[in-house]
């Protein structure tokens, strides 16, 4: 630094009264809360030698029934047993189930209040009840075609198995099964049917459609916790044959890679198609005149259309009439990956602008953070959804502009972000499988964190939200703040928790506790690592831990698994200087400290009352004129005799002429965190110091830090760049500044006198 700014240890005698960490160690190691290292998770948190994971193979045919809104399919399962476990049952999701009217999400739903219920809500909660969901399950069968005896647990069913199935087996075996499609305007939902009024047409968004094999791993076995709503979905990876049959005006997107596009496009669409593979823009497949003349159309028959995808734990479609279709191919890690966006004359002018370069920036930046996007096929639809829902090379979003085609800015960036968000998420959690139903922060915080650099590569300025730490201090030190690693059908803000406190935590990581180098490195190593594999929390805690050599045990417990928070108070700053033993320099300086000492009332009162010296001087002698404060030669002797014993070094420390201060220093809220300070001195300078989190190892809740340094401090910030979401800024300064804010006036209508007020009823 300019001025060689020294930073030192707080002295012994001090570190003494320090030594109390409080009522807990927040640097406690994890150990016992991490489970135990073996052949299939390493304690490096990478996959064991012996690592297993089950597959699952499906052949799907299945019906979209555009006049009663009603799915009807079959399917054929080819389940491989990978574990070292012998099976007697299989368990599978029947995630439908949750419209079922014996529901067990609608039955421990609860309401707080009715206080301003909007229309739709009311239109939900008296609509649920009569709707007719869930699945009907026709048959289940062997191979062979004999019945198969199972039993349905709400979401949940489970398949009995007529032998046993040994480790490296395999089973057949089919379902037949249909359901009514929820209509997503009246019940919401990540998938359904939503209806056009002006035009009497329908975009379905299917989702959760089939019955879908429950994941079985090492960690936690069957995964068959119900299905309630909040918690998504832990599935097995597999190739997947399905055939959807809708009528043969509609315009199919889906999962996996068409088939038979000469059986269901017509030439011109294919010629686009193939034009748009090198395009330099999108191309539209399905113009909007075209869509708009299709919109009032009649089917006249039905087409059936054959997609395959390999290696993909989920598949979903949309399906309608209405849509506009543009695809646009781009070169990911020297293949072609078609983007592609389906959309209604509704989306305009929003989609045919955004959506596909959206896609395209999502596959580019998520690939340069964790790997390059590994399928053939990337899809944006809109329709269904609010939000947005993701699902493999698929993906459901909601925002449109008003219908004069007008738009906000934040409807704008909502779209943009949205398209990332679920886009992005065949990263995490459609790559990096885990369990969503228990970790809901493993996919959606990790995402969200990649959204968010995503975003910040779109454009200057972008108006992100999720991962700032100063965004996330409400819900920090908020009454529903919990901790990240409560199950995602028990927090009570799940948005707040799992996307926007672990995308912010990890922001952290990246930009003040390890750097971008370190964290990048690591991050990408996680991300290798488990493609195509199930990771649990402490795989990705060993794994950031393993690559970076950096021990982050105390972040692991503060910010996932406690509910503290960070509030940090620079509590006081007190200066202290070195006594050189010179007379000359000592003595005038005592006299100037004594002078500038403040005079106490009585003494200023006091000083013009009569004296009794003043009618009697004889009474003064040699005290009454001597300044205690000259130099002596007697003290000019004694100070070369001390002079003269010392080495050159010590007197090189007793001529520095720096300024020691000590900097006291509490934690209130719990969370430990690294300390960054901006020093301003009274010359105008400044100096930034960063302090380590080690600086609280002693006692978590209060050190002090000696600086020394040959300036004169003027004041100190804490966090000057907010960087540690710490939740009170007040106590950020020293010396403290006033708290400001704005309060505003308004008119009475009628002046009032308060005395005469009557109480309101």
């Amino acid at each position: 630094m300019p001025h060689r700014l020294l930073l030192c240890l707080v002295a012994a005698h001090a570190l003494a009264a320090q030594t109390q960490r409080g009522s807990q160690d927040r640097f406690g190691q994890l150990g016992t809360l991490l489970p135990t290292p073996n052949e299939y998770r390493t304690a490096s948190g990478a996959p064991g030698h012996r690592y297993w994971q089950q597959k699952v193979d499906y052949v799907i045919s299945v019906e979209l029934d555009d006049v009663n809104q009603r799915i009807t399919g079959s399917e054929k399962i080819t389940y491989k047993n990978n574990s070292p476990d012998t099976l007697t049952y299989l368990w599978m999701q029947l995630d439908q189930n949750i419209w079922a009217k014996d529901s067990l999400t609608a039955a421990s739903q609860t309401t707080s209040d009715l206080n301003n219920l909007p229309f739709n809500s009311l239109e939900r909660l008296k609509f649920l009840p009569t709707f007719d969901g869930g699945y009907r399950i026709k048959a289940v069968k062997n191979a062979g075609g004999d019945g198969l005896r199972y039993v349905i647990q709400n979401t949940m069913m489970r398949v009995d198995l007529p032998r046993e199935l040994p480790p490296g087996a395999s089973v057949d075996f089919s379902i037949d099964w249909e359901y009514n499609i929820n209509p997503s305007k009246k019940i919401g939902g990540r998938t359904g049917a939503e209806f056009f009024a002006k035009d009497g047409n329908w975009i379905y968004c299917i989702a959760q459609w089939f019955p879908r094999m429950a994941a079985y791993y090492d960690a936690v076995g069957w995964q068959h916790k119900q299905y309630l709503g909040a918690g998504e979905f832990t599935l097995e990876f597999g190739d997947y044959k399905v055939r959807i049959t809708a009528p043969d005006d509609h315009i199919v997107g889906s999962t996996g890679v068409l088939q038979n596009p000469r059986d269901v496009l017509t030439a011109t669409q294919l010629a686009r198609l193939k034009e748009a593979e090198t395009a330099k823009a999108p191309v539209m497949i399905v113009n909007p005149a075209e869509a708009k003349q299709a919109e009032s159309s009649k089917p006249k028959g039905k087409k059936t259309w054959i997609f395959h995808a390999e290696n993909v734990r989920d598949f979903a479609f949309a399906s309608s009439r209405k849509f506009i279709w543009d695809a646009q191919g781009h070169l990911v890690d020297g293949r072609r990956v078609m983007a592609m966006s389906y959309y209604s004359k509704e989306s305009n002018p929003l989609w045919e602008k955004y959506s596909t370069p959206a896609i395209i920036h999502t596959l580019n930046v998520y690939g340069k953070y964790s790997f390059p996007y590994p399928y053939p096929i990337a899809i944006s639809v809109n329709g269904v959804v609010n939000g947005g829902m993701e699902y493999p090379m698929i993906c459901f979003n909601g925002p449109r502009p008003l219908e004069d085609g007008t738009y906000s800015a934040r409807t704008k960036y909502s779209l943009i972000t949205v398209i990332i968000h679920e886009v992005g998420h065949n990263f995490f959690p459609m790559i990096v499988n885990s369990d969503e139903r228990q970790w809901t922060w493993m996919d959606e915080g990790m995402n969200t964190f990649l959204q968010y650099l995503s975003e910040q590569e779109w454009e200057n300025n972008y108006p992100s939200r999720d991962a700032e730490p100063k965004d996330i201090v409400a819900y920090m030190s908020g009454p529903s703040h919990d901790s990240i690693m409560t199950n995602s059908d028990s927090v009570q803000n799940l948005f707040a928790n799992a996307y926007q406190k672990t995308a912010t935590g990890l922001n952290m990581m990246r930009e003040t506790i390890l750097g971008r180098e370190q964290f990048d490195f690591a991050f990408r190593e996680f991300s290798r690592r488990w493609k195509f594999k199930r990771p649990t929390p402490a795989d990705f805690f060993r794994t950031m831990e393993d690559a970076t050599g950096v021990d982050l045990d105390w972040f692991w417990r503060g910010w996932f698994f406690s509910t503290d928070h960070t509030d940090l108070s620079l509590d006081n700053l007190r200066m202290f200087r070195l006594g050189t033993k010179n007379p000359d320099t000592e003595k005038p300086f005592s006299k100037k400290k004594k002078e500038e000492e403040p005079v106490t009332l009585s003494a200023q009162r006091n000083k013009n009352l009569p004296k009794l010296l003043d009618a009697r001087p004889e009474l003064k002698d040699f005290y009454n004129s001597y300044d205690e404060f000259a130099v002596t030669g007697k003290d000019r002797d004694e100070y070369k005799k001390f002079l003269d014993g010392l080495e050159p070094e010590e007197r090189k420390l007793l001529e520095g002429g720096e300024n020691f201060y000590l900097l006291d220093l509490k934690n209130l809220g719990g969370l430990v965190m690294p300390v960054i300070l901006q020093v301003s001195y009274t010359d105008g300078t400044q100096d930034e110091l960063r302090l380590p989190v080690e600086i609280w190892r002693r006692n978590n809740s209060a050190v002090s830090k000696l600086i020394i340094t040959p300036k004169e401090i003027k004041e100190i910030t804490l966090d000057p760049h907010l960087e540690t979401a710490d939740t009170d800024l007040t106590n950020n300064y020293f010396p403290r500044r006033p708290l400001k804010r704005q309060f505003e006036l308004f008119k009475d209508k009628k002046p009032t006198n308060p005395m005469q007020e009557k109480p309101k009823a």
